[in-house]
């Protein structure tokens, strides 16, 4: 089923799109990604959207720096300039992501006062002369996530007119959130569960687009839901329901990829995350930071909420340490089970 591999310029390793984990604000972090590179080798992680302001003008070691074991990782970029795109994409290839995004989907009101998330899919030729200027500036592909259109606009019309403009502009992947964004009158997470899906209209535009990639996004909360819509589409991309329940990550590498699992059970994943997580507190990380990330990880087993209570008020304290995951463990039963098979419904 790896249908949509790429090789990056200057990488070792090809990557598929095949099954991406969404860009997700306050969420998917470098510990996050690091802990969901442990439950998956194969999937693409996307980094939370980083504008291009704070790449100028920020602290760039802190906000671009990522672990060599995230690999393959994208960069997801929020910005309507392209000069400043185009240098902003060199700076993301020199830290060594494997791709830059460009996002066209976000709705909050500090996106559109800044004039760009999905705002600017109302200015689809604008949208192209930025992929074109970043295409120019790195060797990494360039990818854009979308909605499937703004307000008023007629889906079918909208999307078609903005992804001729991005395809002609040279992007390697078109990533779709298959609902509208109205800018006005929704707010934020409104827009991610108001807007009806249409995923129809995202299998009509790869129908008619064979030739460009195409990742469907929006509502899929199973590697079941994933194996539907890879006939349709060449990759699907998951957002919260890979981040609240990250046990369901196990089943991508076997079920999608014909690959073993990295683990086959949460618990295994968990203890390999406990070195990680010394190695980052060493360094001033608190412990919260990281254990945030794997609240959800254990599904429909004895102890699961004892383990969610035990890390949510033990990892807060100001003397914690990584022995509060081990404590917490110790409170689940049956961890060891192979969970690969119950991970893919």
């Amino acid at each position: 089923m790896d249908k949509t591999t790429t090789t990056p310029v200057g990488s070792s390793k090809a990557f598929s799109r095949l099954f991406c984990v969404a860009p997700m604000m306050e969420w998917t972090d470098r510990h996050c990604r690091y802990f969901h590179r442990l439950l998956t080798r194969r999937a693409l992680l996307y980094t939370e959207m980083v504008t291009t302001g704070a790449i100028i003008h920020g602290e760039r070691a802190r906000l671009l720096a990522f672990d060599p074991a995230e690999h393959p990782a994208a960069l997801q970029i929020g910005g309507c300039d392209p000069r400043v795109l185009a240098e902003c994409a060199r700076i993301v290839e020199d830290f060594g992501y494997d791709e830059i995004n460009l996002n066209v989907g976000c709705p909050s009101d500090r996106v559109q006062e800044g004039q760009f998330g999905a705002c600017l899919m109302g200015e689809p030729e604008h949208v192209g002369e930025c992929v074109h200027a970043m295409k120019r500036a790195v060797s990494i592909p360039v990818t854009v996530k979308c909605r499937i259109g703004i307000d008023d606009q007629d889906p079918e019309d909208a999307l078609d007119s903005f992804t001729r403009h991005v395809k002609s502009a040279g992007i390697a992947a078109l990533i779709v959130h298959a609902r509208k964004a109205w800018l006005r009158g929704l707010s934020p997470r409104d827009n991610r569960n108001v807007p009806p899906l249409d995923y129809d209209r995202v299998y009509r535009l790869k129908a008619a687009h064979p030739d460009l990639e195409i990742v469907l996004n929006g509502g899929i909360v199973s590697i079941e839901d994933v194996s539907a819509h890879l006939a349709r589409v060449d990759g699907v991309m998951m957002g919260r329901a890979a981040y609240q329940e990250p046990w369901r990550l196990l089943a991508v590498d076997p079920v999608l990829f014909g690959d073993t699992a990295p683990f086959v059970s949460p618990s295994h994943a968990v203890t390999a995350f406990i070195s990680y997580v010394e190695r980052e507190m060493s360094r001033g990380v608190r412990l919260h930071a990281m254990t945030r990330h794997i609240l959800g990880i254990f599904h429909a087993v004895r102890g699961a909420r004892a383990f969610r209570r035990h890390l949510a008020t033990a990892a807060v304290k100001p003397d914690a340490n990584a022995n509060v995951i081990a404590e917490a463990l110790a409170m689940v039963v049956d961890t060891h089970a192979d969970f690969t098979q119950v991970a893919a419904a």
